[in-house]
């Protein structure tokens, strides 16, 4: 199997293993997005493109600092690191389309709706806009991980 759900807490720990110079695929979302959590823990890649690493944006990490440092507002997009390079928001789920193992039918159809980037550009800001609606009618706070002044609550 080539998802590897890596072992991060929600309590915001991750272990030394899981580093942004891990090798494969790397996958920063909020697991407290149902929708998102669904979504990560059911995408799969390809064996060539190596390992899933699903990482917790609320935990204090290496990628949340180098995507911090990026400028890339978490809250706003999921994030994937792969070939040493960061895809953020629509980008990002193109890229995951692109590897996908497309064995099962979610990655078919993950691939089908996602694989052409025109198309992830188009659909993403709807996704991320219900995403934040979600978030806010379930009291969620946002991860502000930029420290936007007045920006914790969605």
């Amino acid at each position: 199997m080539t998802v590897n759900p890596t072992p991060h807490s929600r309590d915001g720990s991750e272990p030394e293993a899981v580093s942004a110079t891990a090798d494969g695929v790397l996958l920063v979302y909020d697991p407290q997005c149902p929708v998102c959590d669904a979504y990560c823990r059911l995408v799969r890649v390809r064996p060539s493109a190596g390992t899933l690493r699903l990482i917790d944006a609320r935990a204090s990490t290496a990628i949340m600092d180098e995507i911090t440092a990026a400028g890339l507002d978490i809250d706003q997009g999921m994030v994937v690191k792969a070939g040493g390079r960061l895809y953020y928001g629509s980008e990002a789920i193109n890229v995951l389309a692109q590897r996908s193992d497309r064995s099962r039918i979610f990655s078919k159809l993950n691939y089908y709706v996602f694989g052409s980037g025109r198309v992830a550009r188009a659909i993403y800001p709807t996704l991320r806009a219900c995403r934040n609606v979600l978030l806010k009618l379930l009291g969620r706070t946002r991860i502000n991980n930029l420290r936007i002044p007045g920006s914790d609550r969605f």
